[in-house]
């Protein structure tokens, strides 16, 4: 599995998801799907086009993927590496939202219809775990292969983003994307990704609920505050979090450092900034990631102009 591969397999998830976006808009109302049969779906749809790509590589998909064992500290160090890392993240939602609205906001009804369990499985755990194999498990991996390192975050990163068909989490998704290559390279293992987007998504999940048991009309009062939310209100909530960002990104770094030294890789961590491109193979840039990218970006922009 290269790079050339990984192209290929996300044009063919990419052209899966549209049509079967534009499937399900020809027969609605006949076949209405609710959240979790839509989740259940986009999940199928994102792992068929790997699965077979896998399948006819003949790679052992454990060793590929880099399912490698970590340390029992390492791991209470990534939930706090986690935790300083979303000032960051809320950030660059904040910052989107400049532009478009909270795409997570504008199910949130949906998403609270379905019991809490389910959604917890599907959005916290299944979906971030299914997601981090094919991001960071093979298509990371697979550039790794055609370019550098730094190369392949950024490129993985780009297509974590793309994968949300939508702006505004494709923004805060490609920083997410960043972030968790870092510290697969700080402990060896694809485990480390997969822990940092089941907290992610599952913080985000139990807070929707708490929210609504809480009030009784959280989700709604969330809605409505955020049609209400001025540029100006906006521009200061941007402003707080920068400066929070600030202080918890730098401790994250520090947490990534101690991560690294601990699991003995602080040359791979470093060798992400510092390596060469050497003969490898396979093209990191080709056709079918050219078309790919041209697709979902105007899938984007005119689903953003027909809303």
């Amino acid at each position: 599995m290269n790079g050339k591969k990984v192209n290929r397999i996300f044009l063919a998830s990419v052209l899966l998801n549209i049509g079967a976006v534009v499937l399900l808009a020809l027969l609605y109302p006949a076949v209405k799907l609710g959240i979790v049969p839509n989740l259940i779906v986009s999940q199928l749809i994102l792992l068929m086009p790997v699965a077979f790509g896998v399948f006819l590589s003949k790679e052992n998909l454990i060793q590929f993927a880099g399912f490698h064992k970590i340390k029992t500290s390492t791991v209470f160090m990534i939930i706090l590496f986690t935790f300083l890392s979303m000032p960051l993240i809320t950030l660059i939602n904040a910052v989107s939202m400049l532009f478009v609205d909270n795409a997570v906001a504008a199910i949130s009804n949906e998403i609270l219809d379905a019991p809490f369990f389910a959604m917890l499985l599907l959005m916290g755990v299944l979906g971030p775990f299914n997601e981090e194999l094919i991001c960071r498990g093979i298509f990371y991996q697979g550039y790794k292969k055609s370019g550098t390192a730094m190369q392949a975050m950024l490129l993985s990163a780009l297509l974590f983003a793309l994968m949300h068909m939508n702006f505004n989490q494709a923004a805060y998704a490609f920083v997410i994307g960043v972030i968790v290559v870092l510290l697969i390279e700080a402990t060896g293992s694809l485990w480390s990704s997969v822990l940092v987007h089941v907290v992610i998504n599952s913080q985000q999940v139990c807070m929707m609920y708490l929210l609504d048991t809480g009030t009784g009309n959280g989700i709604e009062g969330m809605q409505d505050a955020q049609a209400m939310l001025t540029t100006d209100m906006l521009f200061l909530v941007i402003g707080i979090y920068l400066i929070l960002a600030a202080v918890t990104t730098s401790l994250a770094g520090c947490v990534l450092a101690w991560i690294a030294k601990n699991e003995k890789r602080e040359g791979n961590l470093r060798a992400v900034w510092t390596a060469r491109k050497e003969k490898k193979e396979g093209k990191l840039f080709t056709i079918p990631l050219l078309v790919a990218i041209i697709i979902v970006l105007f899938y984007m922009s005119l689903e953003l102009v027909l809303l």
